[in-house]
């Protein structure tokens, strides 16, 4: 499976921002999808995901605030963020896993400040 990340980018603090991770297979074959993210000197935190039979799962230090979705029909996986702080400065990334196998694409950078 093959991942784009997109939509990162600079905002203010308290702002919002929505990223997508278009996949190249029918995302209702995948299991389950996210987003981790790491920031700079830190180690890569699980954000959120969702799987096909689960619901979606978030980090404590995003919840209330971000809302994972899937689009069986676009084959897109997003991510909105609002009432952004600096702390959620980092990489984000999108992954995939189907059955046991794992998929990462590359990066989308998010950087809080004003």
């Amino acid at each position: 499976v093959q991942l784009q990340a997109s939509g990162g980018g600079l905002v203010q603090p308290g702002g919002s921002l929505r990223l997508s991770c278009a996949a190249s297979e029918r995302i209702f074959s995948i299991d389950v999808m996210g987003w981790y993210r790491q920031a700079q000197g830190k180690q890569r935190e699980l954000v959120a995901d969702i799987g096909t039979l689960l619901g979606a799962r978030y980090a404590d230090s995003v919840k209330g605030r971000f809302t994972i979705s899937r689009d069986s029909v676009r084959n897109t996986l997003s991510l909105q963020m609002n009432s952004l702080k600096p702390e959620d400065t980092a990489i984000y990334y999108c992954y995939a896993r189907k059955g046991s196998l794992s998929f990462c694409g590359q990066g989308t950078l998010v950087t809080v400040s004003s």
